[in-house]
């Protein structure tokens, strides 16, 4: 049997394992999936070695860029990107101590896909990514393809971005796509929400929330 998982933490919110282990049941896929919940990212190395089956791992917050300098290798779009959200776990016949582990990102072409038939071109060429993370990286790299202009939203002040505080309605205004790329609003803290001016709206504004659990934010 193979072994698949995901490294993060916390991981209270996911139903990956779930996810994943009806879709083997159902298609007879001799595989489980498991949740590794590390408190720090140099537990990868433990992970692997304490689990000789594992063949490849999902990653999510906060490690999709701590985990870079422990790849031996990355796609090129998780080398573009700097975030990776899926790492193959090759090894050695016989060998349980020597492997070599590949990053990619897949975050993007999901979020790309998903968000192309949503997006009305002659209104959305402006956005807000909410976050600064992994995540949002993924979100930029998808907007980027799409030509679509964009801005990163913090919560402490920098160059080049917003803080929630600069939020301002003649910002939202020109900026009819926003994308929640922040762990705000994820179970089970689901009646928190991004501190956003939610009275400057319009019906032309497109709302995309990349939190999945509720599935309803």
């Amino acid at each position: 049997m193979e072994t698949y998982g995901l490294i993060g933490f916390p991981l209270k919110h996911s139903f990956s394992a779930r996810f994943f282990n009806e879709k083997f049941a159902r298609e007879k896929i001799d595989a489980e999936y498991l949740n590794f919940e590390i408190a720090d990212i140099t537990e990868l190395r433990r992970v692997i070695l304490f689990n000789p089956s594992l063949r490849g791992l999902n990653v999510t917050i906060p490690y999709k860029e701590q985990v870079i300098p422990f790849l031996d290798e990355r796609s090129p779009e998780a080398e573009e990107i700097g975030a990776v959200n899926v790492i193959r776990v090759d090894r050695l016949p016989g060998e349980m101590y020597t492997y070599k582990l590949t990053g990619y990102n897949t975050d993007y072409i999901g979020f790309r896909e998903s968000l192309r038939p949503l997006l009305r071109y002659e209104i959305h060429t402006h956005a807000l990514i909410l976050g600064t993370g992994g995540a949002s990286k993924a979100v930029a790299q998808a907007l980027t393809e799409l030509q679509i202009k964009w801005k990163l939203v913090s919560r402490t002040p920098a160059e080049g971005r917003y803080s929630y505080d600069e939020l301002t309605p003649g910002i939202i205004a020109s900026h009819k796509l926003i994308v929640n790329a922040s762990p705000v609003g994820t179970y089970p803290d689901i009646d928190h929400c991004p501190a956003i001016p939610y009275d400057a709206l319009t019906p032309d504004h497109l709302l995309y929330d990349l939190v999945y659990n509720p599935e309803e934010t």
